[in-house]
């Protein structure tokens, strides 16, 4: 029986393997050919798969139309003749969201479900040229804006979920934390960091704390709007799981754990002040 890892090492090479690029050298991938992949032989229980996957694209605010593009090829049968049968041509992203909400009981879905949503946001900052010329600094203030953004926007797919008070709101950001840092809250996490009462944690995370963050926020806002969370006991148990999960990717990647990793001497608001200075 192959263990996580190597299941994770499998799925990245043959995932990668099945990539094809258009013209303009950008990426897309056959849906007819990542239905095996996933563990799919029904073609037909694989669209439905793929129905749901657009769902979840449009909820999450990208036009459908720029990640799942509906194709038709000519295929030879075994007589010799020739049949025309529908495909999909593919984004990454669109690739993630089908994993996402593929059939959690295959082996290849399960383990797929956080790494290749990783792998996703990996390649999202790897495509990002400014990124990766960015110095750390840069990139601490740019994950910060990008957080700060997507926290506003957790915040309402929560409130939809139940989570109604500022009350409800802390303990629900509390359980993503409890997650994503081995049972640690907001509470333990600034005492660990030696922060005033004033002073926000987020505001001295360097950019790989920001980044696992991120991920956490974002995947939880998905989840909740894709298996239609309703009530703050769910809600919280989601943020959790999400956050446990991007911390067991972090570990199977051989990474630093959130709460390991150091505290920056400069805040963010002290680089945005030098940032307005300059820009002054």
């Amino acid at each position: 029986m192959p263990n996580d890892k190597s299941i994770t090492a499998l799925h990245h090479q043959t995932f990668e393997s099945i990539k094809q690029l258009n013209e303009d050298k950008s990426e897309f991938w056959y849906a007819r050919d990542l239905a095996p992949l996933l563990d799919y032989q029904d073609w037909r229980n694989f669209v439905q798969v793929v129905e749901k996957a657009k769902v979840a694209c449009e909820r999450s605010y990208h036009m459908t139309a720029d990640h799942f593009g509906e194709v038709t090829k000519m295929v030879v049968l075994g007589s010799g003749a020739k049949r025309a049968i529908t495909d999909y041509k593919l984004s990454r992203y669109a690739c993630y969201l089908i994993v996402q909400n593929g059939d959690p009981s295959k082996p290849v879905i399960a383990n797929g479900q956080t790494y290749f949503a990783l792998q996703t946001r990996r390649q999202e900052l790897q495509d990002n040229k400014a990124f990766a010329g960015m110095s750390e600094d840069q990139r601490r203030l740019m994950l910060r804006d990008e957080l700060t953004h997507h926290n506003k926007a957790l915040s309402a797919t929560a409130r939809q979920a139940g989570v109604e008070t500022t009350l409800d709101y802390a303990v629900f950001q509390n359980h993503g934390y409890k997650g994503l840092y081995g049972g640690l809250d907001a509470k333990d996490i600034h005492a660990h960091k030696g922060l005033k009462r004033s002073q926000k944690i987020l505001d001295h995370m360097g950019s790989t704390e920001l980044a696992a963050n991120l991920f956490r926020a974002t995947q939880t806002e998905e989840k909740l709007r894709r298996d239609e969370v309703s009530g703050k006991r769910q809600a919280n148990q989601t943020h959790f799981d999400v956050g446990s999960k991007v911390r067991q990717t972090i570990r199977e990647l051989g990474g630093t754990m959130p709460e390991s990793l150091p505290t920056p001497e400069v805040s963010v608001q002290q680089l945005e002040r030098q940032r307005n200075k300059l820009n002054g």
